[in-house]
């Protein structure tokens, strides 16, 4: 990590004093360009899965941990570096700081670390503190002229480890961005992101995924068990054929005009799935969301009949008088 000052043949013909000045300012650069000192507060799982390699890409790192696991311990004597176990002055040296506690702990912690570090130092909130947590961080942050990263894990850190996808938001995203990579991460910077939005979307992705996992246990079971799972297959190619932001917008914007008859059609099938054998505990709270959308619209008519996604949101977000 640090530079090298080389001559071309050309500098031959410059006089010697030239030369030893232009040495002496290569030689001042070189020693004055250090390492960037990188904190980690939390070494569970996930601190652990960056501190290593950190570590290897050649940054220097600083250890904390309130109640060290025997992994914790370990790591920090393999590298002959201090374990601290709580934020305080040395946390002055750090340019960047990796916040890796647990969610609940992310305002405090955040409000412990900006009490140390000096004007301009990174802080990426890799927690699982909900949007508003972290955009109350990010207000302390920059209040303190602390570049504030809302920093969400896309994956499982235990399969993936560095590899793992980040999604970041917020002043010094990009600048995250490039620590990160040398180490051999990936991360994506929401452009015109700001803190709460990379969170945010970690939820939403799982409101969507964990909701097709279940839906997905019920259908193949029931399939499984009439032997027609893969005669269901051949039915939902169509969908397969369609591209996702299509398929879920053409939910939205249909769903606030057939609800009502698609609430009877849910009920048929929960019962139909309950004559198996295999009640379902997905498709009650289904057949509860048509229901409250029909109710609504006997309430509330909507304006228009074939209504685009961004109508359909607005009429759903509409409070009812």
């Amino acid at each position: 990590m640090h530079s090298k000052c080389s001559f071309s043949p050309a500098c031959s013909g410059l006089p010697w004093v030239l030369l030893s000045i232009l040495f002496f300012i290569c030689t001042i650069l070189g020693m004055n360009k250090q390492p960037l000192r990188i904190a980690i507060i939390g070494l569970g799982e996930v601190g652990r899965c960056y501190a290593k390699p950190l570590q290897e890409a050649g940054f220097e790192l600083l250890l904390c941990e309130a109640k060290p696991s025997p992994a914790a311990l370990d790591l920090a004597a393999q590298w002959k570096l201090p374990l601290h176990d709580k934020p305080g002055q040395w946390l002055g040296e750090a340019d960047w700081v990796l916040s890796c506690v647990t969610g609940a702990f992310a305002l405090s912690v955040t409000q412990q670390v900006l009490a140390f570090v000096k004007p301009g130092t990174g802080l990426a909130d890799f927690t699982t503190a909900s949007p508003d947590t972290k955009r109350q961080a990010a207000k302390l942050s920059i209040a303190q002229d602390t570049r504030y990263v809302d920093t969400a894990i896309m994956g499982a850190i235990s399969l993936n480890w560095v590899r793992t996808p980040l999604l970041a938001s917020g002043q010094g995203a990009e600048d995250l961005k490039a620590v990160i990579e040398q180490a051999g991460g990936r991360v994506q910077v929401i452009q015109g992101g700001v803190p709460g939005d990379a969170i945010s979307l970690k939820i939403l992705r799982s409101v969507f995924t964990k909701g097709m996992e279940a839906l997905s246990v019920e259908l193949l079971t029931s399939a499984e068990k009439q032997g027609v799972r893969e005669k269901l297959y051949e039915q939902l190619q169509d969908i397969d054929q369609t591209p996702l932001r299509s398929f879920i917008d053409m939910l939205v914007r249909t769903h606030v005009v057939h609800a009502k008859r698609r609430a009877h059609e849910v009920h048929d099938a929960n019962n139909e799935l309950a004559s198996q054998g295999l009640p379902s505990l997905v498709l009650p709270g289904v057949e509860k969301r048509f229901l409250e959308t029909a109710q609504r619209l006997e309430k509330q008519p909507l304006e228009m009949a074939d209504p685009n996604v961004d109508q359909a949101l607005q009429w759903l977000l509409k409070e009812t008088n």
